[in-house]
């Protein structure tokens, strides 16, 4: 069971709450209702989510294959050459950035928390959680977002580019709102439990039917919905 967390911003709009459960509904219709599957370790799970900035699945997935392979702890991470680290993650784009990214997070853990160990996440709200990490270097809200989420279970919403573009041709967000302030806005449109689900079928959604450029509308399930479809008729 998804742990519910108090969200932040107002409770939403009446209006737009019914939209967004609509939304849910013909989503879980299409692509079926995902359930969180348990814990996993939450700094692996930061770590490549950091790994997965700017860049698809495969190359994050190839990213850290390469890290894990090259260093065998998060220990020898942090003991690495920024250079060492930053060929062992090549594949997943803006190596060296993200390597120097990746080890001053762990240089911080170490001395903030005296371990390279994140487990503590799971145990705090997650107000606090992202007030926390979002200080670090290349940790925004929406990597920890994702983590509290498939980590720790946290009825959180991470915005990507996928669901950031939906939700504004939805009209479930304004069209000028950053994908920043989408995190405020989003989360108290969503029904009680249902933030995993929609995250995971909008990213399935956003890449089979509403593409960035040449949206498929005209098999879009979502027509009825969506001020984009309107706007172009």
């Amino acid at each position: 069971m998804v742990k519910r967390q108090v969200k932040s911003g107002s409770r939403g709009a009446p209006g737009l709450r019914r939209k967004m459960t609509r939304v849910v509904r013909v989503l879980d219709d299409l692509y079926g209702p995902e359930a969180w599957d348990g814990p996993r370790n939450p700094l692996d799970t930061l770590i490549k989510t950091i790994l997965s900035q700017n860049t698809n699945d495969a190359n994050r997935d190839r990213a850290y294959v390469g890290l894990r392979r090259r260093f065998a702890t998060w220990e020898g991470v942090l003991r690495a050459d920024v250079e060492a680290i930053a060929e062992a993650i090549r594949p997943g784009g803006l190596a060296n950035q993200k390597a120097r990214n990746i080890r001053d997070f762990l240089a911080w853990l170490k001395a903030e928390r005296g371990a390279l160990n994140l487990d503590f996440l799971c145990g705090m709200a997650s107000e606090e959680a992202v007030a926390l990490l979002c200080q670090r270097r290349g940790v925004g809200i929406k990597t920890v977002c994702v983590t509290l989420m498939f980590a720790c279970g946290k009825d959180v919403f991470p915005v990507d580019t996928h669901i950031h573009r939906i939700s504004r041709r939805l009209g479930l967000i304004p069209e000028t709102c950053t994908a920043e302030r989408a995190h405020e806005l989003l989360p108290p449109l969503i029904p009680e439990g249902k933030a995993l689900s929609l995250h995971v079928n909008m990213l399935e959604f956003g890449r089979r039917v509403c593409h960035a450029r040449n949206p498929d509308c005209d098999r879009c399930p979502l027509r009825a919905e969506c001020l984009y479809v309107k706007s172009r008729i």
